[in-house]
């Protein structure tokens, strides 16, 4: 192996994959890459790179086809991550949208949130955003102070969120919010909605300038009397800590991959750049 980014150079991937990442890596190189100086001046991507993700067939590729992915697996999936890390594309955040967002709802949505929802992110149409941090609530999930009270069958949501990925560009949230105040311990009353951007009371606050990831729309998030359905629910109420715990384990996985990727494609980058210098 003569570089970190070599393709074929891993054991863990078969030749079919190594396929796949070679197209990846030319998608990536010729259409997203070119586009990160105009990303980070404009603090966002554009909604063509979103659908141009879609379009290439790399936004929810290890959600099983029958629930509106690609039917890949985690491992094809983290081809497309180190990718974007070897290639400099922090933006669009693929992240969030492809790899923490679409499998909540492919592991806790009904078929009817399933067939609404999924297309749409899987196509780019619609982008895909978790809203859990507050301004008094970052690390300590059980700490969320937005609320949601049932009125009828439908629930009112009220609170706020802050350094949300894709918040400003989003269409669907998952909002953390406690349902059951009075529980004895925290982590019982809270649950998790699909809430719309579009509807009333949703608000997106200015987007935030950050130190990096410039390209990568942050946002606050204001929620002021959102009325949502009932069929928003995204799983069962109040086990909304629960199910954030269980997905922690491989989004951490993740970032792992991404932050090694980086880390690589950093190191590759000043090796070639020493040896040519005078």
């Amino acid at each position: 192996m003569e570089h970190l980014t070599d393709i074929g150079s891993r054991n863990i991937f078969n030749k079919d994959q190594d396929m796949f990442r070679e197209s990846v890596r030319r998608f990536l190189t010729e259409e997203i890459a070119p586009h990160q100086a105009e990303f980070e001046e404009n603090g966002q991507p554009s909604r063509e790179s979103w659908k141009a993700l879609g379009q290439q067939g790399l936004l929810g590729i290890s959600i099983p086809e029958e629930d509106g992915g690609i039917g890949g697996t985690f491992l094809d999936e983290m081809i497309v991550t180190e990718e974007l890390a070897y290639s400099f594309c922090y933006s669009p955040n693929y992240g969030i949208h492809s790899s923490i967002v679409m499998p909540y709802i492919s592991h806790l949505g009904t078929p009817e949130q399933k067939a609404r929802y999924m297309p749409a992110m899987a196509s780019g149409d619609c982008v895909a955003s978790l809203a859990i941090t507050e301004p008094d609530a970052g690390s300590d999930m059980q700490g969320v102070r937005t609320t949601a009270k049932m009125d009828g069958s439908d629930w009112i949501i009220n609170g706020s969120k802050i350094y949300i990925s894709n918040g400003w560009l989003t269409d669907c949230c998952i909002v953390v919010a406690k349902t059951n105040p009075m529980s004895k311990k925290a982590a019982h009353g809270i649950s998790l909605f699909l809430v719309d951007a579009d509807l009333p009371g949703f608000h997106k606050g200015s987007k935030l300038k950050k130190l990096g990831l410039k390209g990568q729309d942050t946002a606050e998030l204001f929620f002021e009397d959102v009325r949502v359905p009932g069929s928003s629910l995204l799983g069962e109420v109040n086990k909304g800590f629960y199910y954030l715990m269980e997905n922690l384990p491989q989004e951490r996985v993740g970032c792992a991959d991404e932050g090694v990727s980086k880390a690589e494609a950093m190191f590759e980058l000043t090796r070639a750049w020493v040896k040519q210098r005078k």
